[in-house]
């Protein structure tokens, strides 16, 4: 039985290393977005934008058996992270 958790938990690690592989590749993307916006002279936030990516993420909770507010909840902290990172790209 405890092989089976054991097993279960490297499952658990092996899905995490790739969330934050996933994380950080958008938060490169997101710099490079930073950047982009900069050269436009665009404001970083985009209330539209992050409204976007809210109601897809909710969609996809929904076809997935996830919570969508939790899935949103988690989504609001990603997106502010990536904020912060194309804020920290500005002068």
């Amino acid at each position: 039985m405890m092989t089976d958790l054991n097993h279960l938990r490297r499952q658990v690690d092996e899905i995490d290393e790739q969330i934050l592989l996933a994380l950080s590749k958008r938060v490169q993307i997101c710099k490079a977005i930073g950047a982009a916006k900069k050269a436009q002279q665009k404001p970083i936030k985009d209330a539209d934008r992050e409204n976007e990516v809210y109601m897809h993420v909710r969609e996809n909770a929904k076809k997935l058996s996830l919570d969508p507010d939790q899935v949103e909840a988690v989504y609001r902290e990603i997106v502010n992270m990536c904020s912060v990172v194309q804020l920290e790209e500005q002068p």
